[in-house]
């Protein structure tokens, strides 16, 4: 026997319930730390609860998402940070990177990100900061200049990476790129750090 298909209004709230629980996981359960570090702790339990999320948003399948800034936000995360914390180590980490961005894109064109609290702003601008342009980053560094001052120094240290190298050397093994000699220096200077 068939399941009933949901009826719109009952869609439209699965949808919101589905990019809460993201935003709720990530921005209120999630020690901030973790943002930051590699845990396979961690990463197991956020696979356990999102790979089939990001599966879908990885196929656009949460495009009704995007009906509130919000549930945009969520799916940028899932799409961004997800990706890190999922496929750690290897080409797939970056992999939904331009689709992550091309959202961010949108929501700055509309001004949403204004509507966003603190770190919802923050992580809806995120891509601007993972990309490998410059261009992109001169805008996120208006950008992040209105998020404040902690964002922006972030955003200004990813920017002179992509200003010395043009993309993130640290991202070469993994992406099957030969890294420079002045690459190779800057990865055994700055050792774990992330950019």
């Amino acid at each position: 026997m068939m399941a009933a298909a949901l009826t719109q209004e009952e869609a439209v709230t699965e949808t919101h319930q589905e990019a809460e629980e993201v935003l709720n996981f990530w921005l209120v359960e999630t020690d901030e730390k973790m943002w930051w570090s590699a845990s396979e702790a961690f990463d197991a339990q956020l696979r356990i609860r999102f790979a089939k999320t990001l599966k879908r948003a990885e196929k656009s399948e949460l495009w009704t998402w995007r009906s509130t800034p919000r549930g945009r936000v969520a799916e940028i995360i899932v799409l961004d940070q997800f990706s890190r914390q999922l496929y750690r180590k290897s080409a797939r980490a970056f992999a939904n990177d331009t689709l992550a961005l091309a959202l961010a894109q949108e929501i700055v064109a509309q001004e949403l990100h204004k509507e966003l609290a603190h770190f919802e702003q923050h992580f809806a601008l995120m891509p601007y900061m993972h990309a490998e342009s410059l261009i992109v980053h001169d805008e996120a560094m208006k950008l992040y200049a209105e998020v404040g001052e902690k964002s922006l120094d972030f955003e200004k240290r990813h920017r002179d990476v992509i200003e010395r190298f043009g993309r993130y050397p640290k991202r070469n093994e993994v992406l099957g790129r030969v890294s420079t000699a002045a690459e190779l220096e800057y990865i055994a200077a700055t050792g774990n750090s992330m950019f």
